[in-house]
């Protein structure tokens, strides 16, 4: 049974980064800041589920498993969770900067 609910963990794990991702990125007409704060919103729940994940992770498989558990920040869901929000961060500024400052150097008649 613990396999499935891993799987299960892992799903929703993935599936919240991926909402995360879509709500930071794929906004279409949204100005950059209402973008970074719909992000750190999803950035909380996508944490809490990721987190909860790694709690499923953490369990043992075994009743008497001589090896201790995994910390929870070594477990599958939450090193994605860190992994995919610092990389998103990074792609994030990196549009940002290129959307506000590059952009208008190359597109003269932009609509506004």
């Amino acid at each position: 049974m613990i396999p499935v609910a891993k799987l299960i963990a892992l799903t929703f794990s993935i599936l919240s980064l991926l909402w995360l991702l879509a709500h930071a990125f794929f906004v279409p007409g949204s100005p950059w800041q209402d973008r970074m704060l719909q992000g750190i919103a999803m950035v909380g729940l996508a944490g809490s589920i990721c987190f909860a994940g790694g709690l499923v992770f953490a369990l043992p498989d075994r009743k008497f498993d001589p090896e201790p558990p995994l910390p929870l920040t070594q477990t599958l869901p939450v090193r994605l969770f860190f992994w995919g929000v610092g990389l998103m961060a990074v792609l994030f500024a990196v549009s940002w900067f290129l959307a506000e400052d590059f952009v208008p150097l190359i597109w003269k008649n932009q609509p506004y």
